[in-house]
């Protein structure tokens, strides 16, 4: 191996190489024993995914598809994860670092098959990234090894300031001296050590420029956080992320998003996962995340609440609600992790006013108002949806 990659690098990737190894060989046993090679992978689907009430998660169940060599039906997917995994046992072994668009390119290749007849035909492995995507997911699920440990990266998108210091392969970064700019989250968050944080609580925010504007105000500096940006719909490194600062230092983390269904949505994924990633939710999902807004009683009020939003705000702010955002608030209403009192009261006023919010227009009433008004406001009155 490449005296360039660090001590964790290193030992991520022999444990990975050894996993991956260990798994297919099984196929290679079958093979030697005579019997037709299987792979049995979890399905991925709707049908097999459920809510977890006490653990306030969404996870994969325990239906399994076989996935037989010597079916025609599934010759080709067979075909294709075993490709998959080579390559990618080939680049951790090799000491490289692939992103899924080079997994795409490495494999993808035409076939030249010879049928009974003696006439020949041309099958490509994958035609489409998508394809390939969904056979590294499938990889992911039957050896339990997430794609991050398998050092294979994706573009990030997450960013992170707050005072901290974390350990990236072998520099120490200090978040608490970005600038202007931010650490951007790696993919693969697992192999950050995070050497020390001193903070209060984890503001996750949707919107980047809000991000930039609360970061150039100083709020993480004034009321010792750490300040978070998904940049929209997280990613997995971002949500991983975010997990490990609650789990691992008890840091609370609250949910600042657009108001409506899409930034309910988005505050749904790091709560309690998504289905398509409902595998991975264990590690990726803050079960305790808190919705702190914004929301539809900041804009409008209710009897016990009064607006942060004049009705001058509200005819100058708000957006009238499309028919998708309806039809997506009327979806959301029915998952089981919106059935609280206060989820319903949320999803009602949405419904009666069809109206939604983003987040700019609170930063429109000044910048100084939602970095140092709101926000520690709903902060300290502990003003928040879970």
């Amino acid at each position: 191996m490449s005296e360039i990659s660090s001590k964790v690098d290193k030992e991520a990737r022999q444990r990975a190489a050894t996993v991956l190894r260990n798994r297919f060989l099984q196929l290679i046993d079958e093979i030697r024993k005579g019997e037709p090679p299987v792979m049995e992978i979890p399905q991925r689907n709707i049908n097999n995914t459920h809510y977890d009430e006490v653990r306030k998660l969404l996870l994969l169940g325990d239906k399994k598809l076989r996935r037989s060599f010597l079916d025609l039906n599934e010759a080709k997917r067979f075909m294709q994860t075993s490709l998959m995994g080579s390559i990618i046992y080939e680049a951790l072994v090799n000491d490289e670092y692939p992103t899924i668009r080079d997994l795409y390119y490495r494999g993808k290749h035409t076939l030249v098959l010879r049928g009974p007849d003696n006439r020949t035909v041309e099958e490509n492995t994958w035609d489409e990234q998508k394809e390939s995507d969904s056979v590294i997911v499938d990889i992911e699920v039957f050896t339990s090894l997430l794609r991050e440990e398998m050092l294979i990266l994706s573009k990030e998108k997450g960013k992170v300031v707050g005072d901290m210091r974390i350990r990236s392969g072998n520099d120490v970064i200090d978040l608490s001296k970005m600038g202007h700019g931010a650490y951007s989250i790696e993919p693969t968050p697992d192999l950050i050590d995070f050497v020390d944080i001193n903070a209060d609580f984890v503001l996750v925010v949707e919107k980047d420029a809000v991000f930039q504007q609360l970061h150039r105000a100083g709020f993480w500096k004034q009321y010792r956080s750490i300040l978070v940006t998904s940049a929209g719909q997280p990613d997995r490194a971002t949500r991983r992320f975010v997990r490990r600062l609650n789990e691992e230092y008890k840091l609370p983390v609250y949910i600042l998003t657009d108001a409506d269904p899409y930034g309910w949505y988005i505050y749904s994924v790091f709560r309690i996962g998504s289905i398509a990633l409902s595998y991975e939710s264990e590690r990726l999902a803050t079960p305790n995340a808190r919705f702190l807004g914004v929301s539809m009683a900041d804009i409008f009020g209710t009897d016990k609440k009064k607006a942060y939003l004049s009705e001058i705000d509200r005819r100058s702010f708000i957006i009238k609600a499309k028919d998708y955002d309806k039809k997506r608030a009327e979806e959301i209403k029915n998952y089981p992790w919106f059935q609280t009192k206060g989820w319903k009261e949320e999803i009602d006023i949405f419904m009666k006013r069809q109206a939604k919010l983003e987040i700019e227009a609170m930063a429109s009433k000044g910048l100084k108002f939602l970095a140092f008004t709101y926000l520690p406001d709903k902060i300290q009155k502990q003003d928040y949806i879970a």
